[in-house]
Order: C-alpha cells, then structure tokens, then sequence
C-alpha cells in the first residue's frame, strides 16, 4: 500500500512535521482557487502522509477521522433538516421576522445576542451555535441577509459569551489561571473576550452588507407568510425544545441527543425519512471532515508545533502579547481552543514570563484567551463548519461561503494580534 502512494508522497519533504504542515498549505491553497470539495483532497493527503511519509498504519489514519464532528454535524443537520422539510423552520423563521418588527437590518444584531446569551448561561459556544445556526441561517435566507454576515454574527456571538463564569469553557480558563497562580480574573476574561468578539461582529456587519440592509428603504419590513402552525409543528418544536433542554441542563451530547430526535420525528411520522436524510449536506460534512482529518495529521505529526514554535522564538516582554495572540490564533484555526490550546499555553504563562525576563502574566493570558477564540468561527472549527452545514438550499453555495469564512478566520488571528498587542491591558 505504502509503495502505491510513493509517487504522490515524493511531493512532500520526508520529514513527517514539515511534510504534513505543507501537504495542509497545500489544501488550503486549492480551497482558495478552485471549486473542488477539498475535503476528499484533504482526505487523499491526509492519507499519503500519514503512512508514505510518517509510516502510520492505515488503522491510524482511520482513528484520526474526527467522528465527533461528523456525529455532531449529521445529528444537527439531519434534525434541522427534518424541521425544515415538515415545514416547522418556516412557521418559526416568520414569526423570528415578526418579532424584528420586519426590520431587516436588526436580524443579524438578534441573533448575535441570542447566541451570546445561550452561550454565556452554560452550554458554551459550540452548543449555543449548534441551536441558533439553523434558525439564523434560514432566517437570513428568508430576508435576504448575505449569508457570510449571518453565519459572523452568529459565531461571534456565541463566542462572546464563552468564557462567562458560567459556561464551561470559562470555568476551564478559571481553574488554569488557579493552578498557575494567576489572580482571580472572572470580570477580566469575561469582558476581554466579549469586547473583542463584539468587535469582530461590528466589522463583519459593516464589511458584508449589515448597514447596506440598513439604508434600504424598501428592506425597512418585510412580510413574511406566517405558516399556521399545526400538529406536526407543534410537535417537532417540543422534540427541538427537548433537545435544548437536554443538552443545556443534561449535558446530553449534542450530535447524539439530536439523532435521537430526529429519529423520534421519524418513527411519530412527523416527517418522512427519505426527505430527511436528503436533506443532510453530505458535500459540506466531507469537506470539514476532511479538512479536519488532514488537521489531525499534522498536528499529531508535530507540524502544528513546528509553526507555532517557529513563531514563539520571535517574542519580547514588549511584543509578547501580540506574538503569543498570533501563535495560539494560529495553533486554535486547527485544533480544539478548549481543549488543546488553553490547556497547553495558559499553564505556560508564568515559566514563559521568567525567561524573557519580564512581561505581565495577566496580559499574556488573556491575550491567549482572545487570540485563540477569534478565529473560531473559521470553517475548521466546529462553530463554522455548524453555520455553513445549516445554509439551507437555496441559500448560496456553501464552498463560496467556507472560502470567505476560512479569510476571515485566518484575517482573525492578525486582528487578534493587534488587538492584544495595543488593548488588552486595558482589562488586566
């Protein structure tokens, strides 16, 4: 097997960081210039790599596959996709137009508060995207609202509220600052974090068509046919609020609790299981699956150290704030922030301050937290691959959508730098 993948495999240098790390820039690449699904490209490097170049077994390259993203997008999506084919998504999304008054240009603003509350409450990021996406995105889709600006909006938002005291990826942060010794800083991360994704939703609303919603006259309402709900919505919005519940007080697992669901749907006949998995956007779940796989390669290969490390050499006690935003901005565009990056850098603050020999640990942290956060609303996180797995058809082409949010999500580790570097002490 090995031998059949030689040929590809002598494109990349032998050395299995810097080979993997260049097969990903490779993919990234094509994803910017041509229509392919890069994920099957992904998967094919991913692949090559792994066993011509690393000397993985195939049974390896299989365990990378990240099978709780697909469960979580086919779980959502096919659940999603069963309210929309029942006709329940249209019944809400014109009651969601009434309740902005008709105001086109509010929606985006809704639904970025709506995420951040959700988020801020408990459930988190991915949760809160996992509930909102569907609904913002069909909405959007029903008033015209670009697509990339919805999808912004709701990303942000629920990163906003993230580190909250009372999510949990904000007591994760809490006990990492504890056990290094940093001060009790609830307030401080909290408002770092929230600022900067505000931000980060004002300039997207500016930059993709939020104040052109807000200067037509024609756009200032819209009607919306208000759906007669019926039995069959009643019911699927009580298995949907079930869902939420489940998931927000229960912890229950997302893409499996949303599986149920929908095959609760199924088997009460609430919609037809033919239509619902048709509506499942198999293109959009191979291409980040695929994508993310490849990540995973490179990452257990050592490439994303290899960057990162790279990077870090550069910092200074008067630029370290700046540098380490960029590094874990640029290390969370490809892997887990709750889970990888805060994990690994947060409990380096205080060695990494002795041997510059100065800097301010507070600072440093928080611009870990920021820096890593902002780019999660990049199609390789789950909170963008959830926003671009809920674009309804006919609501734009989901590989033009992952182009422009992958730009910003990169855009974001540079913003986030800055950002860092200039402002966050301003809430040390």
């Amino acid at each position: 097997m090995t031998g059949f993948l030689l040929p590809l495999a002598s494109l990349f240098p032998p050395d299995p960081a810097l080979g993997s790390l260049v097969a990903l820039l490779a993919v990234m690449a094509v994803s910017l210039t041509s229509r392919i699904n890069v994920g099957l490209l992904a998967i094919v490097l991913a692949w090559t790599v792994a066993v011509a170049v690393a000397s993985w077994k195939t049974d390896a390259v299989m365990a990378a596959f990240p099978s709780s993203l697909f469960i979580t997008l086919l779980g959502v999506t096919l659940l999603f996709g069963a309210a929309e084919k029942n006709g329940t998504l249209a019944a809400v999304t014109g009651r969601v137009i009434g309740f902005c008054g008709g105001i086109v240009a509010l929606m985006p603003i809704a639904f970025f508060l709506l995420a951040s509350v959700i988020s801020a409450m408990g459930p988190g990021a991915i949760a809160s995207t996992a509930l909102v996406a569907p609904i913002a995105m069909s909405t959007g889709v029903a008033a015209r609202v670009p697509a990339v600006l919805m999808a912004l909006m709701v990303g942000n938002g629920a990163n906003a509220g993230n580190l909250s005291p009372f999510s949990a990826v904000g007591l994760i942060v809490q006990a990492q600052f504890v056990k290094v010794g940093l001060p009790p800083s609830t307030a401080s991360v909290f408002l770092a974090n929230f600022v900067a994704h505000t931000l980060a939703a004002v300039a997207a609303y500016c930059l993709f068509g939020g104040l052109k919603l807000a200067r037509k006259k024609d756009m200032a309402e819209i009607s919306a046919p208000l759906v007669k709900l019926t039995r069959t919505h009643v019911f699927t919005l009580l298995v949907l609020i079930l869902w939420v519940a489940s998931v927000v007080l229960l912890r229950v697992n997302i893409g499996l609790g949303a599986l149920a669901a929908a095959a609760l749907l199924i088997l009460a006949g609430a919609v037809e299981d033919g239509a619902a998995m048709k509506s499942v956007p198999w293109a959009v779940i191979a291409l980040v699956c695929g994508v993310s796989l490849l990540v995973n390669v490179v990452e257990k290969n050592g490439g994303i150290d290899l960057f990162t490390h790279l990077l870090s050499k550069i910092a200074t006690p008067s630029s370290v704030n700046g540098v380490m935003a960029l590094v874990t901005g640029i290390l969370s565009t490809y892997s887990s922030t709750s889970g990888v990056v805060y994990p690994t850098f947060l409990p380096a603050v205080t060695g990494l301050v002795e041997k510059m020999g100065g800097g301010n640990p507070l600072e440093i942290a928080l611009s870990i937290n920021v820096g890593a956060a902002l780019v999660d609303v990049s199609p390789l996180s789950t909170l963008g691959a959830l926003c671009i797995a809920a674009l309804p058809a006919g609501g734009g082409d989901p590989k033009v959508l992952f182009r422009i949010m992958l730009l910003w999500g990169f855009s974001m580790a540079i913003v986030g730098a800055l950002f860092c570097q200039f402002f966050i002490g301003w809430f040390a």
